[in-house]
């Protein structure tokens, strides 16, 4: 006899009516063939003083397995399981407190691709010290909830909840293109513009296009992990050059262009991911002529052009060329990473072909945010924003720079970086950053993996260290706690 008590889970503080959770709970189990094909049913009495809930609730549940086609009621005899359904091999079922819950795997195949896999966990109480973040504290996440509320408020936007454009909210495009024409001299026009769900999404659906099996892409010997990935999962073979105080070395571009057929270059030239180094003008402009003369593809990814201290920022390899460049940068890097906005800049054509496949991975991002960004960008809210944000995290940029020399000048090696929000840190080699990394984590402190940094073996010993989204206060105890873990080890 099964025990019903067990296997229907009743959770009285939940919007779902009651005789709705009952309903639904023994529709599974029949899916299930926990109850087989005219398995007798408990009558409504006897179920409603199991469960502990009135009579009138279990009769309601029955009402609606009954209509949904689960259940017949045989006069004089009964209420069963109906005998139309096809006959269900029962399936075992694991529980959770005594409540049934499904295994949890999937009984089909599927293609494994583990290459993608990145360990990681929930640090909600944890000290962390993450890859270069903004901190997202000082989001202007008012000013959007203003303007999204504003736009909400008037008839004539509701328009704008339905279905739109599959290259992004049309004022957004018009709006962006003005904007990196003024701050990053990018001679462009809407059409030019696709609004993704951040930089990555754009890196993406380019290789899509750009990349097929077998093809070459280049990329540094340090490189951004998730843009190795993206390339090698399209199917490209990596080819590397190394990468020094000037950035990505250009000259050892040119020397694989003499023998191999390159189809795409990824760079991050404003501030190299993860070195954090500037790509020299000299290099910059080289890299462009041999885009021109061999006819690849510059996948540039300027993901925080807007955080440089030293000076002026030099302009991207985009301004002198969207022919050969594909730009893309986001929006949530000046506000928050989960607001998802950003762009993808290129020819119009490929512009227009890569629309297609957004429309079947995304169909679109979301419009009130869209048009919320436009007009924070139009009324100058970010660019406000992001000035403030610029003199904070060069503040916490010093301030992490002066507490590195304190604590750690015999045991690391860095430089104080000119843009951005993390710093490149070398580690005494008698040491490695998993020892520091395990130690760490026992006193509360997460710091990044190393590993992904290193993807080539070089054995360079280094790690990213992010400072913008951690406070002086908070910096000076997750530093200190790295220094005795050094210390200790």
């Amino acid at each position: 006899m099964i025990s019903f008590k067990n296997l229907v889970d009743i959770n009285r503080s939940s919007e779902v009516p009651v005789f709705i959770q009952i309903s639904n709970t023994m529709a599974r189990l029949i899916k299930r063939g926990t109850l087989a094909q005219k398995y007798k049913l408990p009558g409504s009495r006897a179920l409603s003083e199991s469960l502990n809930v009135h009579r009138k609730t279990v009769i309601a549940a029955y009402d609606e397995l009954m209509s949904q086609g689960w259940i017949e009621i045989v006069p004089s005899k009964g209420t069963f399981v109906s005998s139309k359904l096809p006959v269900i091999a029962p399936q075992s079922i694991d529980t959770e407190d005594g409540i049934a819950c499904p295994k949890g795997k999937a009984a089909f195949s599927y293609y494994h691709r583990s290459a993608l896999r990145r360990d990681d966990f929930k640090t909600e109480d944890m000290l962390t010290i993450d890859e270069g973040i903004p901190d997202v504290r000082i989001a202007p996440f008012q000013e959007v909830m203003r303007h999204s509320k504003n736009i909400l408020a008037r008839e004539y936007n509701l328009k704008h909840l339905s279905y739109g454009s599959i290259y992004g909210d049309p004022l957004l495009r018009n709006v962006l293109a003005d904007y990196l024409h003024e701050t990053r001299g990018l001679n462009i026009t809407a059409e030019n513009v696709l609004i993704t769900r951040g930089s990555q999404m754009g890196m993406y659906l380019a290789t899509q296009y750009i990349i097929g099996k077998g093809d070459l892409a280049v990329v540094g010997e340090t490189n951004y992990w998730t843009a190795n990935l993206t390339l090698t999962d399209q199917g490209a073979e990596l080819l590397t050059v190394p990468v020094d105080r000037d950035g990505i070395v250009t000259k050892a571009i040119e020397e694989l262009c003499k023998t191999r057929p390159i189809k795409a270059v990824y760079v991050t030239p404003h501030h190299h991911h993860p070195t954090t180094v500037t790509l020299s003008a000299e290099r910059r402009v080289h890299l462009v002529q041999l885009a021109e003369k061999y006819g690849f593809a510059i996948l540039e990814d300027d993901y925080d052009y807007d955080f440089h201290y030293q000076r002026a920022p030099l302009l991207p390899l985009a301004s002198a060329d969207t022919d050969h460049v594909v730009y893309m940068g986001a929006i949530c890097k000046i506000v928050a990473p989960a607001y998802r906005v950003g762009y993808m800049v290129a020819s119009k054509d490929f512009i227009q072909e890569v629309g297609h496949l957004r429309r079947i991975v995304d169909r679109q991002g979301d419009p009130i945010l869209e048009r919320a960004v436009a007009n924070m960008l139009k009324q100058g809210d970010i660019q406000r924003h992001s000035k403030k944000a610029l003199k904070l995290y060069k503040e916490r940029r010093d301030s992490f720079n002066m507490l590195l020399h304190k604590f750690h000048s015999k045991h690391l090696t860095f430089e104080i970086p000119e843009g951005g929000m993390a710093f490149w840190v070398g580690l005494d080699k008698r040491y490695n950053w998993d020892m520091v990394r395990a130690e760490c984590l026992k006193r509360h402190l997460k710091i990044p993996d190393s590993k992904p940094y290193d993807p080539f073996k070089l054995g360079h010993n280094h790690n990213r260290l992010g400072f913008a989204s951690l406070n002086y206060e908070e910096q000076e105890k997750a530093l200190r706690i790295l220094s005795e873990v050094i210390s200790a080890l």
